[in-house]
């Protein structure tokens, strides 16, 4: 069994950006750790442009020039109007034989 992987210590803070000399279990400025920071996994997509969590679908598209599609909400009542005459021609068969 391998005995769990020790992170490196980043050449700068991913939290504070402040200077890490090599092999330091901490960081001289803020004390983040390989616990507290140091986790590849949470820095992983740092150096990315993505959207952040306030991105909004509709405001993009008329970026674009491109209209928001409208999603209705609830049945239509067409469907309601439909639903209710298979109801009745169904009512309907039972009862008369």
């Amino acid at each position: 069994m391998n005995p769990p992987r020790r992170a490196q210590s980043p050449a700068t803070c991913p939290v504070c950006g402040a200077a890490v000399p090599a092999g330091a279990k901490s960081c001289p400025e803020c004390g983040a750790d390989e616990r507290t920071g140091w986790d590849e996994e949470k820095t992983r997509y740092d150096g990315l442009d993505l959207p952040d969590a306030t991105f909004d679908h509709n405001e993009a598209l008329r970026d674009e020039g491109l209209k928001p599609r409208h999603v209705p909400k609830g049945v239509s009542i067409f469907w309601w109007l439909v639903g209710l005459a298979l109801l009745l021609v169904i009512t309907k068969l039972f009862i008369d034989p």
